[in-house]
């Protein structure tokens, strides 16, 4: 490709963040535009209207194709670039790779949007900020209710993702939770597996971004404790310098503890929710009804969620007999077994 990639996100967009860093890493030639920005030129259909978008040059020169989800977006690169790899060589890595990388896209993202707006001085800095990342060439008075009728809308959409008062305290403790299971295995290995980054990094780090480096209430919680969390996120926004060899991946026969541990945060909570999805889906309930950490969780049912299970479940059933013999060896008491049986 004689074109770079376009990358059209926003700093506010945690899926956008997350797929810079994998370009970034990864050094695929690309740059990285405002999106609704005059900047973005010509931008082909994609089927939903999410962000980020990656715009691809064709062989004719011109930008002919525009694509959205950053889980297949990250598989398609591997296809076309082959150095520096986010996808473990190991297909039992691959998997728990794409499981945690999963639960960071579907969960993380449900403590991301919770704390920046049902808090409100998260609210009120969001509302503030979040506008001029998309236009800060307008005035106080011309942002003032853009700014209102944007946060107007993602309160009301809080029931959408979980959040209300029965489930704010089960959707916080699990932040909590998982930047201390996250802290404890970054001092065993830089990244989640291994000492190179894999896609699930990229996935924790894209949420992150959100929880730690911009909304007041989650960045608190992260500054007054956990300081490794925070340092490595701002590592992980570019890691082009990192040289990676394959020798740096965990091998399947030294699963720690604590990466055990990690896992275990997925059964507690994710495991729970994308069951109880599955079967509203299936029964064409109008709600998500489950019990997560020993509280009552209801929600409307989410139909990519029913496709990440899916997905998940066909990844399993593609592995060799042996490497699902790793897989299963892995998640033994994690509570992530009913995903996968």
């Amino acid at each position: 490709m004689s074109l770079p990639i376009k990358i059209l996100g926003a700093p506010g967009s945690p899926y956008s963040r997350k797929l810079r860093s994998v370009l970034r890493y990864r050094r695929i030639p690309h740059v990285w535009i405002q999106r609704g920005s005059k900047h973005q030129g010509h931008v082909p259909k994609t089927p939903v209207s999410l962000i980020p978008i990656l715009v691809f040059p064709g062989s004719d020169g011109s930008y002919s194709e525009a694509a959205i989800d950053t889980t297949p977006l990250i598989r398609r690169l591997e296809g076309e670039y082959k150095e520096r790899s986010v996808i473990p060589p190991d297909p039992a890595l691959a998997f728990i790779d794409a499981l945690i990388e999963d639960y960071a896209d579907e969960w993380l993202t449900k403590c991301m949007f919770h704390y920046r707006w049902a808090f409100s001085q998260d609210v009120e800095y969001a509302s503030r900020v979040l506008p001029y990342w998309h236009r800060f060439d307008l005035n106080d008075e011309e942002i003032r209710p853009m700014a209102k009728q944007f946060a107007d809308r993602q309160v009301e959409r809080l029931w959408v993702v979980g959040s209300n008062e029965t489930t704010g305290p089960v959707i916080e403790q699990s932040y909590k939770r998982l930047l201390k299971l996250l802290s404890e295995r970054l001092e065993e290995s830089a990244f989640v597996l291994g000492d190179r980054p894999s896609s699930c990094d990229f996935g924790l780090f894209g949420q992150l971004t959100q929880l730690i480096q911009v909304d007041p209430t989650p960045l608190a919680v992260a500054r007054a404790k956990f300081h490794r969390v925070v340092a490595w996120l701002d590592l992980v926004e570019d890691l082009s310098g990192l040289e990676a060899d394959e020798s740096d991946w965990t091998s399947r026969d030294a699963i720690s503890d604590r990466l055990r541990a990690l896992l275990g945060e997925l059964g507690r909570v994710y495991t729970p929710f994308l069951l109880a999805n599955a079967r509203a889906l299936e029964t064409g309930a109008e709600k998500v009804e489950c019990e997560i950490d020993g509280r009552p969780w209801i929600q409307k049912p989410f139909p990519y969620q029913g496709k990440c299970l899916v997905e998940l479940r066909k990844h399993y059933a593609g592995l060799q007999t042996s490497d699902r013999a790793i897989v299963d060896k892995i998640l033994a008491g994690t509570g992530c077994e009913p995903l996968i049986s």
